[in-house]
């Protein structure tokens, strides 16, 4: 006979990073572990750290805290379901009738009340968020004890500073570091959106009186909101994968093009700040372990955390490839004048490629990795039955 186990005093967060299009494999590696976990039970992390569309991810499953099997369907489905209409404007008229309006904006005088410029409208996606996110859940989970906090990160374009924007209870205080900040607040659909701005793709959102966008952008510390929420261990579903060839014809070199650099500026923006600071946080802990017992209790804000991090086994953009006609056509007009087409080695594709056919297929793949490491996982979150005695 087992009891119900109260996961909000094992001090596990859980920690998404950005890729747009890509966070879908976030999914298939969460329904893999909610089939883990005891039908109706809570979220077996209590402390959720979200990035970008990870941020997304995240917020979601904050809603639904009280019932972590039901908040991975909902977030299922919704990935299961997508176009790229939901996202972004992807008609000719939203497409190339927004860069020529953005372009006619660019010559208005300076006390104009000018908007933000970028690539495309994702103006979709916040209809999106407000119609699929019950905000207001997330407070009454933290009040039902389901839930410690909810981390929502995007970067100051005004100040050039990584802001953490969180939810949780009283105990937990704001923090403030070089760089980076922690500020409490009521989470909505404005902070999903501006942490999920990609960078040039997708336009700033003006938050009070700064301009945020992508939140992997000057995120130097991505594992820091966790810690600062009280994390002793992280569980984090990276984005660091492996190169796989693509079309590639070594006896005829050529100079990348600009939407293949562009791709590569992503790449490094979401996942190399991640590897540096899990290697930081496992120098910090070997550290602690040559500290004596007595000395380290003195030694206020050090503290050992553990950490698991699951990647996916397969290249993200060599599956894109497989998925590039499920495009609108506008939008793989666009791509093309940018140098991206159904054989190009930039990996914008798989960032925009907000398609059931292709998301379906990185949940599968995230799915498939999670259950071949499931003792691991199982064992690293203490997924196991409690007895009674």
């Amino acid at each position: 006979m087992t009891r119900r186990r109260n996961y909000l005093d094992s001090k596990n967060a859980l920690v998404l990073t950005g890729g747009g299009a890509r966070a879908a494999y976030q999914v298939g590696v969460l329904s893999a572990i909610a089939k883990f976990v005891p039908r109706h039970h809570a979220i077996p992390f209590p402390i959720l750290c979200g990035t970008s569309a990870g941020a997304i991810n995240t917020t979601a499953l904050g809603c639904y805290a009280s019932c972590f099997q039901l908040g991975v369907k909902k977030l299922a489905w919704m990935w299961k379901n997508l176009d790229t209409s939901k996202i972004y404007h992807n008609d000719t008229r939203g497409v190339f009738g927004y860069i020529s309006k953005g372009m006619l904006a660019s010559f208005q005088a300076d006390y104009a009340n000018k908007l933000p410029h970028s690539l495309l409208n994702n103006a979709p996606l916040r209809h999106l968020l407000n119609s699929v996110m019950d905000f207001k859940r997330i407070d009454n989970n933290i009040l039902r004890g389901n839930l410690s906090a909810v981390s929502v990160t995007a970067s100051s374009y005004t100040t050039g500073n990584s802001i953490s924007f969180y939810q949780a209870d009283d105990r937990i205080q704001s923090w403030q570091r070089a760089k980076r900040s922690g500020q409490a607040t009521q989470l909505n659909s404005e902070h999903l959106m501006a942490s999920a701005a990609i960078p040039l793709v997708f336009p700033s959102v003006k938050i009070k009186n700064q301009h945020f966008g992508d939140g992997s952008v000057h995120q130097l510390s991505p594992l820091s909101p966790a810690i600062h929420l009280g994390a002793r261990r992280i569980f984090v579903i990276g984005v660091e994968q492996p190169k796989e060839p693509l079309h590639i014809n070594e006896n005829t070199p050529h100079p990348p093009t600009s939407a293949t650099i562009a791709g590569h500026l992503l790449d490094s923006i979401f996942a190399d700040t991640m590897s540096s600071d899990l290697e930081r946080m496992a120098r910090i802990n070997e550290t602690l372990k040559l500290i004596p017992k007595k000395k380290k209790e003195s030694i206020e804000g050090l503290k050992h955390i553990d950490s698991f991090i699951i990647n996916p086994s397969h290249d993200f953009n060599a599956i894109s490839l497989n998925y590039y006609n499920d495009l609108p056509l506008p939008v793989r007009l666009l791509l093309r004048s940018a140098g991206v087409s159904n054989d190009s080695e930039s990996s914008l594709i798989s960032y925009l490629l907000f398609e059931k056919n292709f998301c379906t297929e990185l949940i599968k793949l995230g799915f498939e990795d999670a259950m071949e490491q499931e003792n691991q996982i199982k064992h690293f979150l203490n997924l196991y039955p409690v007895s009674n005695h």
